[in-house]
């Protein structure tokens, strides 16, 4: 079985694609809802408080992302040392997910696999595609976010070109450009 990694800036239309790949039959690990999973784990949230303090928990217990996410898309160092928690577990459990599949591939879909070297287990990345003009348009719409905090997000990615550089497949996700077909396309040549 290829363990295949989907990756693509912020607003590129991952999780458009990642269902597509999905429609096909493809098994599809999203690292984000699996990570969020890791906030019930007592030895996990033991880490964040180290790391973070209390102020970032509420008075339940319970974490309160949204301070998390003020303080790491503010401050790349805690960014980088909240990734280093996550990621060692997310493909431990992205491993122990694959095994219990029975498909000639799954595919792992995350923002950051080439910033926390995730390739090195993977066969194959496909990254999704789309200028940065238009992926702050997009956001802009969906998220309701003001622009510079988009821009501060995205700075704390890899761009979309090296991404693109990097990958063993492209998709271009513009409008009006066929996803479904290229999609299938590279459904067709990972199962070869």
């Amino acid at each position: 079985m290829k363990l295949v990694g989907l990756t693509g800036g912020i607003g590129c239309g991952k999780t458009t694609v990642l269902e597509a790949f999905r429609h096909l039959g493809v098994p599809c690990y999203i690292a984000d809802q699996e990570a969020g999973k890791f906030y019930e784990e007592v030895s996990f949230l033991n880490e964040i408080r180290i790391l973070f303090g209390d102020k970032v928990f509420r008075g339940d217990g319970s974490v309160d992302k949204s301070k998390i996410a003020q303080i790491v898309f503010n401050d790349k160092n805690k960014l980088q040392e909240l990734n280093r928690l996550v990621h060692p577990r997310v493909i431990n459990n992205f491993m122990q997910w694959s095994k219990k599949q029975d498909a000639p591939y799954v595919m792992m879909e995350s923002a950051i696999i080439y910033e926390y070297d995730l390739q090195k287990y993977l066969d194959v990345v496909i990254t999704v595609y789309l200028e940065k003009e238009e992926r702050m348009r997009r956001l802009e719409l969906r998220d309701k976010v003001r622009r510079d905090i988009l821009e501060a997000r995205m700075r704390n990615q890899m761009s979309a070109e090296e991404k693109m550089d990097r990958a063993d497949y492209v998709i271009l996700n513009y409008e009006g450009n066929p996803r479904t077909r290229q999609v299938s396309t590279i459904d067709q040549w990972l199962k070869k």
